[in-house]
């Protein structure tokens, strides 16, 4: 009788996945990258809680305005003292991160920050610090997606698809906002999703949504209590999206103005002395700078009046009805200021959050100035409508993503009432930043340097290839005295036709082609009297090695040249780059890119 041989045991789950097609790793990745993401999401909303009820279990609840002099600089040396002695990384600019890694490092970004942004930024956020925990929770979810998808071996397009995956996962999960996660990703950090692309983004996006209702329950991050839309009050949101167009404007220069400042200030502590002081005073002035400063949102997206009880002399000018506006209006231009120290005083925190944060409060500002100018009149503008509108519009200019901005309002508020005007001050406030700034402030940076992608592929493709993977040096060098003979020795051992000219320390010189000495070539009595330096032509152009391709095929249209010279910056020779190589590495990445 044969004897039965039991089943063999199915290999692991992970082998199991190993050996499916990536189309459907993909999407299996997707759910994990967006279940993983969202609890991240959730977590850094718990630690943030955790730090500030561990605060007011020390100081009391409401603790006095005097130590606001001093916590939030405890929290900044704390999360400096992390980067400095255990993450030793710049984890810093989490969105401008993530396109970094998506253009220059293949979409690859460290293990650490998985974990290492929910951790800085959550102690940086709860001790008081002034910035936003969404771009940190964005570079934890991009790096969730990226370990992902490089231990399961991905491709570079679909490592570079769960990146967005994470990134719009970790919106959703912070927000409650699957639709504005996908519209994130889809404005800011990708730039050429097919449709068969979008399914692993919702996948993402929405299971983290799931998990944070899970986790943090069904309220709604902002909750409002709106008047209905009048049409009468159009022209005010039109007035409110150019004003939220200049706002923007000065959010993003002076923001970046002040990081150039910050970075001339090379000792750390100094630095951190520096902006300390000068984080701990701002909020001491105006406590509405400290940490997020959602919480001081709640009243005016309600119509009531915020409460100053801690600190006497804001609660007597607040008293004089034309002081508010005034006073919110110095909340809205310091907040890029206190977000600055922050983040240069050894913080880590995003301007995601205080872009949320200055678009409510200019939009309560003008809605109180218009009220108090027209007080009289029967003409009354809702001023939580124009707070809510006003994130919209600082959104939509600060980070140049109008559809983020309008769906993500109406997602965390259910102020969907309001989609006319939202729509209507989000696109105003876009298109007058534009005539000023081409970029926004996650791109503006990347943008100088040559490295952003955008949503142009041909640019896209450039941006991604890179001049030391299409250097070819199996050209033979020659040195510049060498006589005529023992170059003829050098031509014979070649199989190219060009030879660059070196001098005795590698420099480059010029260039000899074989047309150049095939005449003299079989001229056996002039192999001593002539040199290489006979022959030499000077290379139109050089390209320097980590430049631009965009720049390197300036160089090439402007000099009609097939081949240029590749140098160090000191002119040591690496090799040539020619057109050739350079198309048939465009076809690959722009087939690589495109393909479904």
């Amino acid at each position: 009788m044969e004897k039965k041989t039991a089943n063999k045991p199915c290999s692991s789950p992970f082998k199991a996945v190993m050996n499916m097609s990536e189309k459907r790793k993909l999407l299996i990745l997707s759910l994990a990258v967006g279940i993983c993401s969202g609890l991240a999401a959730v977590v850094l909303h718990k630690l943030i809680d955790f730090f500030h009820e561990a605060l007011a279990g020390v100081f009391g609840e409401g603790y006095d305005y005097l130590l606001f002099l001093v916590v939030p600089g405890v929290g900044m040396m704390i999360s400096l003292l992390l980067l400095k002695y255990v993450v030793k990384d710049n984890i810093g600019h989490g969105v401008t991160k993530v396109l970094v890694a998506v253009s220059k490092n293949d979409s690859r970004i460290k293990p650490h920050n998985m974990w290492t942004s929910i951790l800085t930024s959550s102690i940086t956020i709860g001790f008081g610090g002034s910035v936003g925990a969404e771009a940190p929770i964005v570079y934890t979810g991009a790096a969730i997606g990226s370990n992902f998808a490089r231990k399961m071996g991905m491709s570079y397009r679909n490592m570079t698809i769960l990146i967005g995956c994470g990134a719009a996962a970790a919106v959703s999960g912070i927000f409650k906002a699957p639709l504005a996660g996908v519209l994130f990703t889809l404005e800011i950090l990708l730039f050429n999703i097919s449709m068969t692309s979008m399914m692993p983004l919702l996948l993402s996006s929405v299971s983290a949504a799931v998990v944070s209702y899970i986790f943090l329950g069904n309220d709604l991050p902002f909750e409002c209590t709106l008047s209905p839309f009048m049409l009468q009050n159009l022209p005010f949101y039109v007035m409110l999206g150019v004003f939220c167009g200049f706002c923007s404007l000065y959010f993003t220069r002076t923001t970046l103005w002040l990081e150039d400042k910050m970075s001339g200030i090379k000792n750390r502590y100094a630095k951190w002395a520096f902006c300390s002081v000068g984080l701990g005073i701002l909020i001491f002035l105006l406590p509405p700078l400290y940490g997020e400063g959602y919480n001081f949102l709640h009243p005016l997206l309600n119509g009531t009046d915020i409460n100053y009880q801690g600190s006497s002399w804001l609660s007597s000018i607040l008293d004089i009805p034309w002081m508010i506006p005034v006073f919110f209006l110095l909340v809205m231009l310091l907040k890029v200021f206190s977000m600055t120290f922050t983040n240069a005083g050894g913080g880590v925190g995003g301007t995601f959050g205080p872009t949320l944060f200055v678009g409510a409060i200019a939009g309560f500002v003008l809605a109180r100035t218009l009220n108090l100018i027209l007080a009289g009149s029967s003409l009354s503008l809702p001023e939580q409508n124009f707070v809510l509108v006003g994130m919209a519009g600082l959104m939509a200019g600060v980070m140049q993503a109008p559809m983020t901005a309008i769906f993500l309002i109406a997602e965390i508020s259910g102020g969907y009432d309001l989609l006319l005007p939202l729509i209507l001050t989000a696109t105003i406030s876009f298109g007058t930043i534009r005539l000023f700034e081409k970029y926004s402030i996650y791109t503006k940076r990347i943008a100088q340097t040559g490295e952003l992608l955008t949503h142009d592929s041909d640019k896209a493709v450039l941006t991604l290839l890179k001049v030391t993977d299409l250097i070819e040096n199996d050209f033979s060098p020659v040195q510049i005295d060498a006589t005529l003979g023992g170059f003829v020795q050098i031509i014979s051992k070649s199989s190219r036709n060009l030879f660059p000219v070196i001098d005795s320390v590698g420099r480059f010189q010029g260039y000899v082609s074989l047309e150049d000495v095939r005449m003299d070539m079989f001229q056996t009595d002039l192999y001593e009297s002539q040199h290489v330096y006979n022959y030499m032509k000077s290379a139109p152009e050089y390209v320097v090695e980590g430049e631009s391709m965009d720049s390197v095929m300036h160089k090439f249209e402007r000099t009609d040249a097939w081949n240029l010279p590749v140098v160090d910056k000191d002119r040591m020779y690496l090799g040539f780059v020619s057109k050739s190589k350079i198309f048939s590495a465009y076809r690959s990445e722009l087939k690589e890119l495109s393909q479904d």
